[in-house]
């Protein structure tokens, strides 16, 4: 198999990366279309404070039973299009990242947390204003506490029009801060990953379907629950009902951050920073692993159609 150079001569950009970057979209699609409910029950259980304590199933129940049962899909076609943009960015960033830095050369974990830091960021900027879009598109016309104002957007433009009208523009980008620490979440994850890959391939070419939906859940499990107070405030700016004046409809703040933890703390304890982690573990870690286990057996498909020798975790 012949290894495949960079386009034009230009590492960013290769059809290695590309590869992947296409591999990590689908992967993504396909697992999140799957568990997408779970999903919509974790945001839920982030923003509504009525509800307290119940269990994912119970919050599943009660949506389908209040509002039917396409509401525990709704905004899926907004979401799927957020993620399948952010992972093509966040893939095509860390694997040019990684044929620029390892390059031949054993990857090592510091090496990985810094690759996903750095593709992180970049993916933030750039596909901030879709999630902010599709969070609200998800909660509109779901039954909320009294005091959440209620949206009304036809769509993704109608809703991206609406918010930069009357909330200004850098209201798409309103939970940029919490999402930016955010990016160790991925972060953490592909380190994990990448370690765990690493130490399985020793002396083999490729790994098994269920080696690579175990780590692959395993390294989401963990940055899960690491970072997961701080989601819960990415989803509350996101949404963009928190009452603190003028302030709330521009870029984050780390006072707001702050804030924020604080008053979900205060009314809710401690434990209330990790509400909806049920929800969010069990949707985070299936999609994860679905998702690395699709993008593996697509990359290694096209690699080998293609007589490329892709590049190893090192």
């Amino acid at each position: 198999m012949r290894e495949q150079p960079g386009a034009a001569g230009f590492p960013l950009l290769s059809y290695q990366s590309l590869v992947h970057a296409v591999a990590g979209a689908a992967g993504g699609v396909t697992a999140m279309t799957v568990f997408y409910p779970l999903d919509t029950a974790r945001l839920r259980l982030q923003v509504d404070e009525k509800m307290k304590s119940e269990s994912t199933p119970f919050v599943l129940a009660k949506i389908v039973r209040e509002e039917g049962v396409l509401a525990v899909y709704r905004s899926w076609f907004s979401v799927i299009s957020s993620l399948c943009c952010s992972n093509f960015v966040y893939f095509y960033t860390f694997n040019a990242l990684k044929g620029i830095w390892v390059k031949g050369h054993a990857s090592t974990n510091s090496k990985d947390l810094t690759m996903g830091f750095i593709s992180g960021v970049v993916n933030v900027l750039v596909t901030t204003p879709l999630w902010v879009v599709n969070t609200r598109l998800k909660l509109q016309g779901a039954k909320l506490n009294e005091d959440l104002q209620r949206t009304n957007y036809a769509g993704v433009l109608d809703a991206i029009a609406q918010i930069v009208r009357k909330e200004g523009v850098l209201a798409l980008w309103s939970s940029t801060l919490p999402s930016l620490l955010l990016v160790f979440n991925p972060a953490i994850q592909f380190m994990f990953y990448e370690g765990l890959k690493r130490h399985l391939m020793r002396g083999r070419t490729e790994l098994l379907s269920h080696e690579v939906f175990i780590i692959g859940a395993i390294a989401k499990a963990i940055a899960t629950t690491v970072t997961y107070p701080l989601q819960t405030v990415q989803s509350l700016l996101r949404f963009g009902q928190h009452k603190m004046g003028s302030e709330s409809r521009t870029l984050g703040s780390l006072r707001r951050i702050v804030y924020l933890l604080g008053q979900r703390a205060k009314r809710q304890g401690f434990l209330g920073l990790y509400k909806g982690l049920e929800a969010k573990l069990l949707q985070t870690v299936l999609t994860s692993a679905l998702m690395f286990l699709v993008y593996e057996k697509i990359a290694a498909f096209i690699f080998r159609i293609m007589g490329v020798t892709p590049r190893t975790a090192g």
